[in-house]
């Protein structure tokens, strides 16, 4: 569904991307993973036509993703960035309904879309009625969550969904998230940089570093195989040290 090939972007001397090449197919859940500044939100970007790249190509089902192609994507492509990025004026309801109303739904069509979608996600009518600053981060990402889906697109793009929630909350969203994709079957790009999150989600994982492609594969590949000793170096740096290791 998503084909990236030799990618490459520059913001003045500092390299943010440099040919990167990958292939999301369709179903599956890929994963961006990577350190601050190692590139894997601008690939997003690049992905969901935000930011043009110097050279290079992205195409979602075999359509070039240009300026000028920018339509293509309008209810194919969901997209969840940290902290859902609501418009704090307009209540749950409102936020979800926005691309369907953009895109000319029906009342009573987008009315029933909300509805299922709320059920999905565990929201009740008085939740709807709420505003951003009246919930929690957890059920902020929800709302924006949802909003992503209000149009069943087949692809998500999700960047850093869970990084600014607490442990707790983030390990109970992560398993809904993991219930979703699986109930859902849609295709889905998630960019993070915890490991265990990679792990729950990606069948495939690219590590990044400094706009480069480490290395690229399932888990079980960058942990038994690591193409060189970072990719080492980044997986043990988020285990547990040695004296808590007997306690999980």
């Amino acid at each position: 569904m998503i084909t990236v090939r030799q990618i490459s972007k520059r913001y003045g001397p500092t390299v943010a991307l440099e040919d990167v090449s990958l292939e999301v197919a369709p179903g599956t859940t890929h994963v961006l993973l990577g350190s601050s500044g190692s590139g894997k939100s601008t690939l997003l970007r690049v992905v969901l036509g935000l930011v043009a790249a110097d050279q290079g190509e992205v195409r979602i089902d075999g359509v070039a993703v240009t300026p000028r192609a920018r339509g293509h994507l309008l209810g194919r492509v969901g997209y969840v960035v940290q902290e859902g990025g609501l418009y704090p004026h307009l209540t749950v309801r409102g936020n979800v309904s926005l691309p369907a109303e953009a895109l000319g739904w029906a009342r009573e069509r987008t009315a029933e879309r909300v509805r299922t979608l709320a059920e999905l996600t565990g929201f009740d009518e008085a939740m709807l009625r709420r505003y951003p600053a009246e919930l929690s981060g957890g059920q902020r990402q929800r709302v924006g969550l949802m909003r992503a889906l209000v149009l069943d697109p087949p692809l998500l793009l999700l960047d850093e969904p869970l990084g600014a929630l607490d442990p707790i909350v983030r390990a109970d969203l992560q398993a809904e998230l993991r219930r979703l994709f699986d109930a859902l079957g849609k295709t889905v790009l998630l960019v993070t940089h915890d490991v265990r999150e990679a792990v729950l989600f990606g069948s495939t994982i690219t590590l990044l570093r400094a706009g480069r492609i480490v290395q690229q594969g399932p888990f079980a590949d960058l942990a038994r195989k690591p193409a060189e000793p970072f990719v080492t170096e980044f997986l043990g740096a988020q285990a547990p040290p040695p004296e808590l290791r007997a306690y999980f």
